[in-house]
């Protein structure tokens, strides 16, 4: 495959993955006060209207059946939706892009060459930009829940229990990506959760990190990448952007990668 190259020239051999290497020195100073702040503003909005939720989710219980169903179908589409969004920042785009670029596509560069960069992050870095993702849909259901009628709810019910499934585990998505690279002092129930494939497991994970990185992008839980594999399709949905825009996939990915100064 295209992508499928090394990082290559008269420099190759003073390459160091890891938190010395060129690019990621250059990619980690990025990170700006601005975006800090819009992490805090995402991190306590997004926990505020979870607990608020969350409360109102229970104290609606006796209306409706519990729909273990609904949280199911919650977590298989937050795992399809950090694979997604996983492949677009891993595979176009460049970090040189306004605005977004060093805002978002810059933790995905950096973390190729310093995978171990994310086990240094604390919990706002970690999961600021997903506590903002879900800020809108929790916003909106908190809304309903002093807005709407008791029947509105019953019937709404397995609606609200699938979008705040789907909510936890998209918010707790760059959480869990960063466990599965932690390999030490991680809490017996975090490795429980990971040797049972309840959250994305650490030698799953491991198979993304390959070179060129072409696979396995769901870093919730991971149940979606095996089956999407076998699909092709990732590998079938680049080939068809490349066709279309002339665009090579990973690209400015393989660029950071051969920094050497």
């Amino acid at each position: 495959r295209a992508g499928s190259e090394q990082p290559q020239g008269p420099g190759r051999g003073a390459v160091r993955w890891g938190p010395q290497h060129a690019g990621a020195r250059e990619l980690a100073n990025l990170y700006s006060p601005g975006k800090r702040c819009q992490e805090w503003l995402s991190v306590i909005l997004c926990f505020s209207l979870m607990a608020f939720n969350f409360i109102h989710l229970l104290s609606c219980l006796f209306l409706h059946f519990f729909s273990l169903s609904s949280l199911v179908a919650g977590i298989l589409t937050a795992d399809f939706a950090s694979g997604l969004v996983h492949w677009g920042a891993d595979t176009w785009g460049s970090v040189d892009l306004p605005v977004f670029g060093k805002a978002f596509i810059r933790p995905f560069r950096e973390h190729h060459i310093d995978p171990t960069a994310i086990t240094r992050h604390d919990f706002i870095e970690t999961n600021g930009d997903n506590c903002m993702l879900t800020i809108v849909p929790l916003a909106n259901m908190a809304f309903n829940f002093l807005t709407l009628s008791p029947a509105e709810i019953y019937q709404l019910y397995p609606l609200y229990c699938y979008l705040f499934a789907l909510a936890i585990f998209v918010t707790l998505t760059n959480q869990i990506h960063k466990w599965s690279h932690t390999y030490f002092g991680l809490p017996r129930w975090v490795t429980f959760l990971q040797d049972c494939h309840i959250i994305l497991p650490r030698k799953h994970h491991r198979i993304h990190h390959v070179s060129p990185h072409e696979t396995y992008f769901c870093i919730t839980t991971g149940w979606l990448n095996y089956p999407l594999e076998k699909l092709g399709f990732w590998r079938n949905l680049e080939d068809l952007i490349q066709s279309v825009t002339g665009e090579k996939p990973r690209a400015d990915d393989l660029k950071w990668a051969q920094k050497v100064k």
